[in-house]
């Protein structure tokens, strides 16, 4: 009689989505300790879904980043015994394949606050792993809690889990023998071309990064924060490396933790606790998502629903995606949006402003243009975001940025201007910012003839916002509006104060600077 072949035990399968790291990895170390105590193999896994990259949200600058990052995890694992397999397709199907073909004792991953296409693929995932009796082991991503009952005590929630020990890298992976899989590029997902520089994505580039702010970059963070001049350097800069996973909000928590300690100037600890503050904050608006996956489609509060829809202006929005509404800080901020991948908070803040009230476009129709644009596009703070700086969540103050104020404020030398608008390289300052007021000889004079060299305003700025302002207020003067409200801030409100008790100045800025 022939002895049969004996079976390869089924495999422990990690399912990576937006935590593309080895390090402070639950998931990972977990299964790799199961893995290895059953002598079976370990399977790391990333699905290159066309849900996701055929997404409206979805660039080529988003997939580049990811790609590298995915090469350098797959180095990582390929080192540990067990390289990253890469597999493209609907995720149901290819982890059915994995099942079918290799067998699959548990699958891990870290929990994902995603848009509706990824919501309602776990849900799939999850009736299919109970199908087929296969425990799904999902560890909590970040600050972010699933199921959350209530919002009370859920600052000290993510104070204990900043506060845990980083998970620290498997010694090594039990071998799977798979094949890895190659990656696609950006013109095999189908992707529109897409002039944003590639951006550094190993979780060493972020390690960088995140030691340059610490140490040298971050000591005005405070102040440098708003200007698009001075952010660039002031700020950490570590948006897609949190997006995108590669490093954790923990680990950068407790290394900015860490570095505070050793600062002498106060000006630096200042600016650490703001770093610190915004990564709660983060998480916050996360959590909003989280908790109400339908605000990605619907306002917050109801009463705002069919506000700006039936007036949304394509023209306008068209104008406002090129960077060419003749509004000069509007319009350079999106040129260097759309050439870099990344603009500063409060820059960002001014184009959702500017777009819901001073061209008064609908959130749902300007969000996927703005999705594109960032590299670290997070579906959780980008909608709850849209929604905030349209006035439409009912629970926050209402924010009408005046581009006109904001170029004077933070680039009173229009050198940010004459980087992205070089057809005002010659304006003199005094008019760069509004140039609509040069005289016609003054025009001849630099170059720049409005209408021809550089659009005509689509809005008159203040008169503009002030219709807005009327339109938005009239809603809340609606029947119903304080109820809703009321259900608003019992879901989504926070707790207890930011952690900066006294908030640097552009912060505390009147709210109103039409």
């Amino acid at each position: 009689m022939t002895a049969s072949k004996p079976t390869a035990p089924p495999a422990h399968v990690v399912w990576f989505k937006r935590d593309l790291r080895a390090f402070d990895h639950a998931p990972l170390a977990d299964a790799a300790a199961a893995a290895s105590a059953e002598g079976a193999p370990l399977v790391p896994l990333y699905i290159v879904e066309d849900a996701h990259w055929g997404a409206p949200t979805a660039a080529a600058r988003q997939w580049r980043f990811v790609a590298e990052a995915l090469a350098a995890l797959r180095e990582v694992t390929a080192g540990l015994g067990a390289p990253l397999v890469i597999r493209r397709g609907a995720a149901l199907a290819v982890l059915d394949e994995l099942r079918l073909g290799r067998g699959i004792a548990k699958l891990w991953s870290h929990q994902e606050t995603g848009e509706a296409w990824s919501y309602a693929r776990d849900q799939a995932i999850a009736d299919w792993a109970r199908g087929h009796a296969i425990p799904w082991h999902e560890a909590q991503g970040g600050g972010v809690v699933r199921r959350l009952k209530t919002r009370d005590g859920w600052a000290e929630l993510w104070d204990r889990e900043m506060l845990r020990p980083a998970r620290a890298t498997p010694k090594g992976l039990p071998p799977h023998g798979l094949e890895p899989g190659a990656l696609p590029d950006e013109i095999d997902l189908g992707l529109p071309p897409d002039p944003a520089a590639r951006l550094a994505a190993t979780p060493e580039a972020g390690q960088r990064l995140l030691d340059s702010f610490l140490t040298r970059r971050g000591e005005h963070y405070r102040r440098e924060m708003s200007s698009p001049v001075t952010a660039y350097d002031a700020c950490s800069r570590l948006a897609p490396h949190l997006a995108w996973g590669t490093l954790s909000t923990r680990e950068v928590y407790q290394e900015a933790v860490a570095a505070k300690r050793f600062h002498e100037s106060r000006a630096y600890r200042q600016s650490i606790d703001s770093f610190i503050a915004r990564l709660h904050w983060r998480c916050h608006f996360m959590q909003k998502f989280e908790d109400e996956p339908e605000i990605e489609h619907r306002c917050m509060h109801p009463v705002y629903e069919g506000l700006r829809e039936g007036d949304h202006d394509a023209v306008r929005l068209a104008a406002w995606e090129m960077g060419e509404t003749g509004l000069p800080m509007l319009d350079a901020c999106m040129r260097a949006l759309t050439a870099t991948g990344y603009l500063n908070f409060r820059m960002r803040a001014m184009l959702v402003s500017c777009a819901a009230y001073h061209l008064w476009l609908d959130w749902r129709r300007f969000g996927p243009v703005l999705a594109r644009k960032f590299t670290d596009f997070e579906p959780g703070i980008h909608w709850s975001q849209s929604q905030m700086q349209s006035g439409v969540t009912g629970i926050n103050t209402i924010r009408i940025y005046n581009p006109v104020k904001q170029s004077k404020d933070h680039n009173p030398d229009g050198v940010f201007l004459r980087q992205w608008l070089p057809e005002l390289g010659a304006v003199p300052d005094k008019k760069i910012h509004e140039p609509w007021k040069m005289t016609e000889a003054e025009q001849a004079a630099a170059g720049c003839v409005i209408g021809r060299d550089y659009p005509e305003r689509v809005v008159e700025p203040v008169a503009a916002a002030r219709a807005a302002k009327e339109k938005v207020y009239a809603r809340r003067r609606a029947e119903g509006f304080a109820e809703g409200k009321a259900l608003v801030l019992k879901k989504h409100a926070s707790r207890r104060r930011p952690r900066i008790e006294h908030p640097p100045k552009e912060d505390r800025q009147a709210r109103f600077d039409f």
